[in-house]
This record gives C-alpha cells, sequence and structure tokens, in this order.
C-alpha cells in the first residue's frame, strides 16, 4: 500500500483529503500545533526532522501555507511576509527537502489558489503567494528525475471556510470536491499541471 505524506492534516481541506485516501493508502498526517507528527513549514530542520521520522514515502501532498486577507493600502509587511514565507517558501522548501524522501515514480502535490486567477479586493499578498506556487510548481516540473512528479491543487474559496468566517457560501466549492483534485494529482500521470478546483 502506498505510503502517503499529509502535510496541514488539520485544516478543513486536510481533513477532506485524508479522509477520501485513508481507505486506500496508508496515509501519514503532520498538523503544525497538534497530532503525533508536527512541522513548522517555515523551519527548514522542522521540515528534515519530520521527513527523518517518517523515511522513504510514495507521494507528499502539502495543503498547508497561510496567507492573510488586507487592504493594499493598509496592509501590513507580516501580510506580505506570510505569504512568501509560509505560503510560498514554505511549500517550496517541503518540495526542495522532500523530494530526498520519495520513491521513484513519487509524486508531490502543492496547495495554491484562486486569488491570481479571480483577483478580488484585500488579496494582493494572497494573489502573490499562490502565483509564485504555481509557477514554481511548473517550472520544477521540468527538471524532476526518478520520474518523479510535481503538480499544484488551486482551490478557490471552500465551503466550509466560508461559512466559519460568516461569509455567504453559494459561491464556494465543498473540501470534499476539492480533496478529489488532490486524488487525481496523485493517481494520474500528470506533472507540472495546476489542478484548478473551482465550482462549476
Amino acid at each position: 500500500m502506498k505510503k502517503i505524506l499529509a502535510i496541514g492534516a488539520n485544516g478543513i481541506i486536510g481533513q477532506a483529503v485524508i479522509e477520501l485516501l485513508d481507505d486506500t493508502y496508508t496515509v501519514i498526517p503532520v498538523g503544525y500545533s497538534k497530532g503525533e507528527r508536527r512541522v513548522d513549514i517555515e523551519d527548514n530542520d522542522s521540515i528534515k526532522a519530520m521527513y527523518e521520522s517518517v523515511g522513504a514515502v510514495d507521494a507528499i501532498i502539502s495543503m498547508a501555507g497561510n496567507g492573510m486577507m488586507a487592504n493594499f493600502d493598509d496592509a501590513s509587511d507580516q501580510a506580505y511576509q506570510v505569504a512568501l514565507n509560509n505560503k510560498v517558501m514554505g511549500q517550496v522548501n517541503v518540495a526542495r527537502l522532500g523530494i530526498n524522501y520519495l520513491t521513484p515514480g513519487g509524486s508531490i502535490t502543492l496547495t495554491s489558489g484562486q486569488a491570481s486567477n479571480a483577483p478580488t479586493q484585500r488579496t494582493a499578498a494572497i494573489a502573490m503567494g499562490v502565483a509564485a506556487i504555481n509557477a514554481f510548481v511548473t517550472t520544477a516540473s521540468l527538471e524532476l528525475k526518478s520520474n518523479h512528479r510535481i503538480n499544484a491543487v488551486s482551490p478557490s474559496f471552500v465551503k466550509e471556510t466560508m461559512e466559519r468566517m460568516g461569509m455567504d457560501s453559494t459561491n464556494g466549492i465543498s473540501a470534499a470536491d476539492v480533496a478529489l483534485c488532490y486524488q487525481s494529482a496523485l493517481e494520474g500521470v500528470a506533472n507540472g499541471k495546476i489542478f484548478d478546483a473551482v465550482t462549476t
């Protein structure tokens, strides 16, 4: 049975992905602040320790990566640093370090988002981060060896998240539907693809 490392397991999307894959694969959940295994993706030593504790895996799925909504004219430096340090470099380093623990033919799936595809107010910093992840994935895919693959899932606003924030979730996508995109990235043959998880 394939061994899947699922980073960001405690989030809404993470829980849905684990529920979908758990019957078929050996899924190893990793959280940030709770759970048996934890990682701080802004800390390379923490990432390395996670991989050392888990060993070789057949797939790495990162559903981590934070962002802050803020108005352009009063956004703090922190809003941009979170996007750069966590959303972008956190996931980039998950991939860069993780490739050494990936079995031949294995895959890495990162998470971007729709903020740069469908611009909305208060998301400039987030859009910058998700566009960077998409660019990294499509370009890094050209250089992978050992039949490794790298892709990204790009979800729009998730219904369950919108409801928690007191927003109208009519146009949101369910976490279960987003999880199907991670499954497609895991089980397919795509490399360098951005899987858009959006409502139709």
